[in-house]
């Protein structure tokens, strides 16, 4: 066959391959929005009054629409933020237990943290509001085990009344950790938060906390055992004005205690200092009964 034939006989079949091919499964689809750069470091960690705080990231979608983790920071990319850990400590006012906060670097000793931040004591606007500590620096966890921790150590000075109230300061406060659900003092048996309930004021806030800006509305939470479960709040501002008042019911009261949780509005135009009340209103006669004052700094709200 010459080769003028041969290209002849090819020409056909090259062009019913193109055809063959031009016939096959469409390849369209929608590829979703443009992607966009990625971060130049993972997502900060959140806050968590965990025993073992561990970073986490929120999922970003890709272009095929399928969530996936952001990469890990390179060496030569900017540090994410450290992790920290909010941890509740329970001081001592008026011979009551009541709480706050600190927020300070993720570590996985979370009960020294704990008892160090306990021992060192109220800052100076907590002092302000008669909040105290008993427990003394040096006192810690020897040992956690079944969830019993066990303490070294403890100072036996004072009466039976300030032991009691030490000891129930390190209770409630390392009994917060999934790890612990008890303590043991020295050769004793172990304790928990149950042992030492008759501590707590009728009303107890756990939010806002002493010095904290609040913006409205707020919040405010904690637990309590009052007449009726009735918990009521106002607000005041710098020239102790009532600018807002609520009220809520606890999960219990009337004889057991329950949590509770008020969110209160106002209209202020400049940023001042402020209080929030928590109460209970009398079955008496209706007046304001066992009151926690709480000093905050109230935000401007507008008009």
């Amino acid at each position: 066959m010459s080769p003028r034939s041969a290209a002849r006989l090819a020409a056909p079949v090259l062009i019913a391959a193109v055809l063959v091919g031009g016939c096959g499964t469409p390849r369209s689809g929608v590829l979703g929005p443009a992607p966009t750069a990625a971060p130049s470091s993972a997502p900060a960690p959140t806050e968590r009054p965990d025993p073992t705080p561990t970073p986490s990231a929120e999922p970003r979608p890709s272009r095929t629409g399928t969530p996936t983790l952001p990469p890990a920071p390179s060496a030569t990319g900017t540090r994410p933020r450290a992790a920290t850990v909010t941890i509740e400590l329970w001081y001592v006012r008026s011979g009551r237990l009541v709480p706050t906060h600190r927020t300070r670097p993720a570590t996985v000793a979370t009960s020294r943290l704990a008892l160090t931040e306990l021992a060192a004591g109220p800052t100076p606007a907590e002092a302000a509001t008669g909040l105290a500590t008993l427990l003394p620096t040096g006192v810690e966890v020897t040992r956690i085990t079944d969830g019993v921790a066990t303490l070294g150590t403890v100072p036996s000075t004072g009466d039976r009344v300030e032991r009691r109230l030490r000891e129930a300061q390190v209770v409630w406060t390392l009994t917060q950790f999934p790890t612990v659900r008890q303590v043991r003092f020295g050769g004793g048996g172990p304790v928990g938060r149950a042992d030492y309930a008759d501590l707590l004021p009728p009303i107890v806030v756990s939010g806002p906390r002493v010095g904290e800006r609040v913006t409205a509305p707020l919040t405010v939470t904690g637990t309590a055992d009052v007449f009726e479960a009735t918990v009521s709040v106002r607000v005041l501002d710098a020239a102790g004005r009532e600018v807002a008042t609520g009220f809520g019911t606890a999960s219990c009261g009337s004889g057991c205690r329950g949590g509770y949780r008020v969110v209160v509005g106002w209209h202020t135009a400049r940023e001042q200092r402020g209080t929030i009340e928590v109460y209970e209103v009398s079955a008496r006669d209706g007046s304001r009964i066992n009151t926690v004052v709480v000093p905050v700094l109230l935000a401007p709200s507008g008009g």
